[in-house]
């Protein structure tokens, strides 16, 4: 789960050089036709937001503030400001920003009202950053991933929540996004869950974000190894139809509860962004490459998506630059939208309203 960058020294990441192209500043139009309303904007703006945690740690590091610092020129052109920092107790590191609609910042292009659909208040959280003063703690958190899929025993994880909760307090779930990349997108879905558990719900962006873990592949031996079992009991037992009852049993059980995971399941429909190459993320896409667009059917016949998940067409495809941020807020990026098959999403999100046995 690397740096957004794929290596380079901190300073590559000046905005008017490596951000996004052709991008035009809110202006007064946005009150009448918002561009927060388009899906690709949106998508380049908040990706810049996740580059600029990347940026403050980079910054921090290097020593620059006030002028010299270019972390606020991520979040500057988009009108908003840095609120605070997450900051990690255990290295002091900069892992995380709260970012908030800037009014005052508007005013200066005339712009009276915040965009339509510009969210009040963002969450973003960076990935690995691969250099000595942060490395030791962002593969502790990628290991605890890999051996637990779950990021709930860090400090991150309980500091993004703790955050996300304040926003929310103050603006309203509704005004609030989270969103992340590589092991950022980890936390984010993590934190993501863990409010959609208890009923509140967020806008969520995930880009890259970790699939594979030894604990999953430890589950598919397992899941494996029960269906040779239960098929050589079938085959040798006569009282194989009473064996497979409970397993029939199950079945309902899960039927009941994936309806149910139909019917809830829109208030919480997390964004993926997804490259096949990047072999980090992408266990929750078809291994074939292709995105295999699927629905759940409602009785009134509409179809309800079980996640959003955008896969890039023409990406990079070498490891590194597949696994970056930078493609996400390319303005020529061509992406699929699908409603995705995904078993690995499907689970993630069963688990927020099917009881586990």
């Amino acid at each position: 789960m690397c740096s957004s960058g794929g290596g380079g020294k901190p300073p590559a990441w000046e905005f008017h050089l490596t951000g996004p192209r052709n991008l035009s500043n809110p202006s007064w139009r946005d009150l009448i036709r918002s561009n927060w309303k388009n899906p690709n904007y949106r998508r380049i703006a908040i990706s810049c937001f996740v580059q600029a945690a990347y940026v403050l740690e980079f910054d921090r590091q290097e020593n620059r503030t006030g002028e010299t610092a270019i972390a606020p020129n991520w979040w500057k052109p988009f009108k908003y400001k840095l609120v605070c920092p997450l900051i990690d107790s255990r290295d002091g590191s900069i892992y995380g920003a709260l970012l908030e609609w800037d009014q005052l910042a508007a005013l200066s292009d005339l712009i009276m009202l915040r965009p339509n659909g510009a969210p009040k208040a963002v969450l973003a959280l960076r990935g690995t950053v691969l250099k000595q003063l942060t490395v030791a703690r962002d593969l502790e958190d990628d290991l605890r991933f890999f051996a637990q899929e779950s990021l709930r025993g860090s400090v991150r994880y309980a500091g993004a929540l703790e955050v996300l909760k304040s926003a929310i307090n103050k603006h309203g779930s509704n005004n609030v996004c989270i969103a992340g990349h590589s092991l950022g997108g980890g936390f984010a879905m993590q934190v993501g869950k863990t409010l959609a558990k208890d009923g509140v719900f967020v806008e969520c962006h995930l880009f890259n974000p970790p699939s594979v873990s030894l604990g999953m592949g430890l589950r598919k031996l397992q899941e494996k190894a029960d269906k040779v079992l239960k098929r050589y009991i079938s085959g040798s037992s006569s009282s194989a139809s009473e064996i497979s009852r409970p397993g029939e049993k199950g079945e309902i059980v899960s039927e009941i509860g994936e309806e149910k995971l139909i019917k809830e399941v829109k208030r919480w429909v997390p964004n993926l962004y997804i490259n096949n190459s990047d072999y980090i993320c992408c266990f929750y896409v078809d291994r074939s490459g292709v995105a295999t667009v699927t629905s759940e059917k409602r009785g009134d016949g509409h179809a309800q998506a079980r996640a959003k998940v955008f896969v890039i067409a023409k990406g990079p495809q070498k490891f590194l630059k597949a696994h970056g941020l930078q493609q996400w807020w390319s303005d020529d990026s061509e992406l699929h939208l699908a409603v995705h098959d995904s078993k690995l999403m499907y689970r993630h999100l069963k688990s927020l309203y099917v009881k586990q046995a």
